[in-house]
């Protein structure tokens, strides 16, 4: 039942009848949909209000501790306190990512900040 070309595909076609597969009455959409047994925990709504400037200083505060965490893992690890060279790895690929997550976004601002002042009054 292998298919060879593009009329061995459609004599497969034919003969196991595809096109009842596709029909959109057997599905019922409210089973499909039903989202009554998920559980979504502690998700934060949008009605907490926080400024830009919030927000730029909390980020920051959190990538400054991974960064902080990163370098504990190195000095402990340079020291043999500890001997986990994954744990360690993991903190400053974190904290990279993180860094370098921040600097584009700053650069992003950069930007706009660069494109608000071009525009003409």
């Amino acid at each position: 039942m292998a298919i060879n070309n593009i009329s061995s595909m459609n004599e497969i076609l034919a003969k196991h009848s595809t096109h009842e597969w596709t029909r959109s009455s057997d599905v019922d959409i409210t089973k499909a949909l039903d989202f009554s047994d998920v559980e979504f925990g502690n998700i934060k709504t949008g009605d907490t209000k926080q400024s830009f400037s919030d927000m730029l200083a909390t980020t920051i505060k959190d990538v400054n501790s991974l960064q902080q965490e990163a370098n504990t893992a190195v000095q402990k690890l340079a020291s043999g306190q500890t001997k986990n060279l994954h744990e360690t790895m993991l903190a400053v690929e974190k904290a990279e990512i993180a860094f370098k997550t921040m600097n584009q976004i700053r650069m992003k601002v950069i930007d706009a900040y660069k494109e608000v002042m071009r525009m003409q009054i």
